[in-house]
């Protein structure tokens, strides 16, 4: 008996019964009563969950919201705010991109946000991807919706062997051909759900409501796909980092260059990463000492490995501030804690 081709209703009808509760997402009963969630909100989670897990994101959407409750306040904010607010997501172009974007929204758009892939391919940070959720999702337009979830759902539906990342294109057009006409946003978002619990690394294809439908379940190859290119290894950087105390407890610190990793963000001076041995000058002059041990962090392209050096100094010129943690990306978070917070 031949597989029956997949159904987006099917889908459909489980996310009607099983759909994620997330802070900025209209559940779908009420999406079917013709509720659009606030293009504001689904533009600010789009942008945060950009490599980076549904579970990290809801704290920092919450503060994000509660701070700048619309698009007008997130433009009119301070930068340094901002980048202290999102210390710890992660990929910080992003938090300087959405500033971009908010200023466009809000001064150029009247606070509008476009309502077509087109015209939100057109902002600051905005990429296909993110282009075509907040269509969907915000304003129910039939975009293709394709992130890691999605591609990990139509690999194992279709059995593609072929390995990420160049089967991209190919999954892109089986998501295409599954998108409906009507109830896009819910569609989009029944996709990412499915993928990221019953589809997730260990397929539970008992309950799912492809299952009669899915090429790999039928092979018994479920669990191999998507296959993914090995990845060549991460080099490793090192680095010097100085952290200077004064007895009133404010550090010294630094705003980041705008451009490059940690770009506007708060944090320690010190030495270039470096593949070989770097060069480090200290920024002040004191009785510098180096700590035992050293900070490990992993970026997506390398891992680092940071010595720091400590000193207590008075009445030593430079920026010297009393800091919360909280406002420190989670590497310079990592020395300050090394340091003694």
């Amino acid at each position: 008996m031949p597989q029956p081709a997949p159904d987006s209703a099917d889908i459909l009808r489980w996310y009607d019964r099983n759909a994620r509760v997330m802070p900025w997402r209209v559940p779908p009963d009420a999406s079917r009563a013709g509720q659009r969630p606030d293009p504001y909100h689904i533009w600010l989670s789009e942008v945060m969950l950009q490599q980076t897990t549904v579970a990290a994101v809801g704290r920092y959407f919450t503060a994000f919201i509660a701070r700048w409750p619309d698009v007008h306040a997130l433009a009119a904010a301070a930068d340094a705010d901002v980048m202290a607010e999102w210390a710890g997501l992660g990929y910080y172009a992003r938090a300087r991109n959405l500033l971009k974007c908010a200023r466009v929204v809000a001064g150029d758009l009247g606070g509008v946000f476009p309502d077509t892939v087109e015209g939100l391919l057109q902002l600051p940070g905005i990429g296909p991807y993110t282009a075509g959720a907040i269509a969907a999702i915000a304003f129910d337009r039939k975009a293709v919706v394709v992130d890691a979830n999605v591609e990990r759902v139509m690999a194992r539906l279709y059995a593609v062997a072929e390995p990420l990342p160049d089967c991209k294109a190919e999954l892109r057009r089986l998501a295409g051909g599954l998108t409906p006409d009507s109830r896009c946003g819910d569609y989009a978002q029944a996709v990412m759900d499915l993928g990221a619990t019953l589809c997730g690394q260990v397929p539970e294809c008992g309950a799912c409501p492809w299952r009669a439908s899915c090429r790999a379940r039928a092979l018994g190859i479920a669990a191999e796909l998507p296959r993914r290119r090995a990845k060549p290894p991460k080099p490793v950087r090192r680095g010097v980092v100085y952290l200077a105390r004064r007895p009133d407890g404010a550090v010294l610190v630094e705003t980041r260059p705008d451009k490059g990793l940690l770009g506007g963000m708060l944090g320690f001076p010190g030495s270039d990463w470096v593949e070989g041995e770097p060069v480090a000058r200290p920024p002040v002059g004191a009785d510098w000492r180096e700590l035992p041990e050293e900070v490990r962090h992993t970026f997506t392209h390398f891992h680092l490995r940071l010595k720091v050096r400590v000193a207590e100094v008075e009445g030593s010129t430079g920026r010297f501030e009393r800091i919360e943690p909280d406002a420190l990306p989670t590497v310079m978070r990592k020395v300050y804690a090394l340091a003694g917070g």
